[in-house]
């Protein structure tokens, strides 16, 4: 979503907790967007980084809120702690961005705010109960926030991924079996790629998405 934003020639800001990946994307694009060093399962800190990157850039207009962690967990596994952690990264972090970010795009004459979301709590997902309730919560958080913002003509959507291979996917889940449950559940043949949900988010942050709020857009193939 980065390298995407940044080739349209928007000014972009982005918060990562991996300085080293981080620094080497930012690097590989010629210092042309920033980042900012940022856990955002820490709400102070998060809400502080995107007010010093709204000053910094001049102003904000968009905002993409896709951090998560879908590491697999089985039922008996999960803690308060482990419940906690899953909430945080995967929710809690959507909310207090928004939070953070609204008066800035409000001053600017209005934007955009993206949730990413995930077809694994409409698909029977069941090796990850902690994310996959996470990912569920964001449609009441969008409905609602949609509401509360749009007379401020902020627009506010969810954004829901197919099983996309991504870096972390490819080495970590996406086997032979995989491969074949995809084949059986798409419509489409073929894989959802990177590009293609920031396609969709680029749509959803342009003119191009002017009166789409309050709304579910997904990428998977036809899967759900």
């Amino acid at each position: 979503m980065v390298e995407a934003f940044a080739a349209q020639g928007a000014k972009v800001a982005f918060l990562d907790r991996d300085e080293e990946a981080g620094s080497a994307l930012s690097a590989q694009l010629g210092g042309r967007v920033r980042f900012v060093v940022c856990d955002v399962a820490d709400a102070p800190q998060l809400q502080a980084a995107i007010k010093d990157t709204a000053a910094a850039l001049g102003g904000l207009q968009v905002l993409i809120a896709n951090a998560a962690n879908d590491t697999r967990h089985e039922l008996d596994e999960v803690t308060p702690d482990l419940w906690d952690d899953c909430l945080a990264v995967n929710l809690k972090h959507q909310f207090f961005a928004a939070q953070a970010a609204y008066p800035a795009i409000e001053a600017a004459g209005g934007g955009a705010i993206i949730c990413l979301g995930s077809i694994s709590w409409l698909n029977n997902t069941t090796g990850m109960v902690g994310y996959t309730t996470a990912k569920a919560g964001i449609h009441g958080l969008v409905r609602t926030l949609a509401r509360l913002l749009g007379p401020k003509k902020i627009r506010v959507n969810a954004l829901l991924p197919g099983w996309t291979m991504t870096e972390r996917q490819l080495e970590r889940w996406v086997d032979e079996e995989a491969h074949r449950e995809i084949d059986n559940a798409q419509c489409l043949p073929g894989r959802v790629m990177p590009d293609d949900i920031a396609r969709m988010a680029l749509f959803l942050a342009a003119d191009d998405g002017a009166m789409c709020t309050h709304q579910t857009f997904v990428v998977d193939g036809g899967w759900i």
